[in-house]
């Protein structure tokens, strides 16, 4: 008897980074091993030296194929060394963790996505060549006037249900066509590995329904929301003292942070934070409670328990989830242990 493991992996595209899979078929009782692929094919290698390392590091029930087929998440590596690829992101954020594993580092972060037409891309919700409504109605709304994709969305929770990914909800989001799902909270490096293996299933869901699923973070220019993945962040310390919350707001403030962080948090960070549509300007840092148009918020209900979380407003919905949580991990740990 035998069994499908299908292999994912992130190339070297850019400026944006995409996903890659391909199927190896192994006997029943063998677990998936180091495999390779061509590097020349995906930004990654150049033709006269074209291997590239799959090392597996996460793998969960495939939910698409079911029975015993696995999915399993890889880094990329160099031949012979087996180090590292450049561009392998998550070895950071795994070396981040390590680091700072007594903070006892915790993440939820909310992928927002766009369904768009493959042909026009226009964003599913618009009429052909029109506009819908001004936004206000579409935010976690009910009704065929104001939603589209929904039985996609759900289906898309239910694949991660049974794939065992931390997904703990979904809604609808400010721009027709738009949607969101979160997961958490978990630790640096499981929040990215859930993240990517997520975002996996709604591509391959994208697929079958004829649909692309966007992660740009400005997909409609005008008077339109753009499209993060909102990073809520917590240690111990500050799950325990709100000392520690207004350390954590001010690390990612102190000098230099904030331009160090939105160079890891996506590809096209000034479209989206205008200082309009529930951003602050990429420019400009600040925090504050219950603040959406700032950087960083401090939730209402954590200012009256006086612990709990921040939300880091910044992250593009296509920024690499090993990136951000790397950063944040490092940047809120290293401030607190002065």
């Amino acid at each position: 008897m035998t069994y499908q493991a299908e292999y994912i992996w992130i190339d070297g595209n850019e400026p944006t980074a995409e996903m890659r899979s391909k199927t190896k078929i192994l006997a029943d009782g063998d677990e998936p091993g180091i495999w390779g692929f061509d590097g020349s094919s995906t930004n990654q290698a150049t033709g006269d030296n074209s291997d590239v390392v799959l090392l597996p590091r996460f793998q969960c029930p495939d939910p698409i194929r079911g029975g015993n087929n696995v999915l399993v998440m890889c880094e990329t590596a160099l031949p012979e060394t087996l180090e590292p690829h450049p561009t392998n992101t998550r070895a950071a954020a795994v070396a981040a963790y390590d680091k700072y594993k007594e903070h006892e580092p915790l993440f939820g972060m909310e992928q927002e996505y766009t369904m768009l037409d493959p042909v026009t891309g226009w964003p599913a919700g618009f009429p052909e060549h029109g506009y819908p409504r001004p936004q206000g109605p579409y935010y976690c709304g009910v009704g065929a006037v104001k939603i589209t994709g929904r039985d996609i969305v759900e289906d898309h929770m239910k694949l991660c249900m049974a794939a065992g990914l931390a997904i703990s909800g979904i809604n609808a989001e400010v721009m027709p066509g738009q949607w969101e799902f979160q997961i958490g909270p978990v630790d640096t490096v499981t929040v990215a590995d859930h993240i990517w293996m997520a975002r996996y299933l709604m591509y391959r869901l994208g697929e079958k329904h004829h649909l692309e699923i966007s992660l740009e973070a400005k997909p409609m220019p005008g008077d339109w929301n753009g499209a993060g993945m909102h990073t809520n962040f917590s240690t111990k310390e500050m799950r325990e003292n709100y000392d520690a919350i207004i350390a954590a707001a001010e690390a990612l403030g102190a000098p230099g942070k904030p331009e160090e962080h939105l160079a890891g948090y996506g590809i096209g960070i000034e479209e989206r934070l205008t200082g309009e549509h529930e951003t602050q300007r990429f420019d400009q840092f600040s925090y504050g409670v219950s603040d959406r148009g700032a950087s960083v918020r401090i939730p209402w209900q954590v200012a009256q328990d006086k612990k709990g979380y921040i939300e880091d407003r910044r992250p593009n919905a296509n920024a690499d989830p090993y990136v951000v949580a790397a950063l944040m991990t490092e940047t809120v740990c290293a401030a607190l242990e002065k």
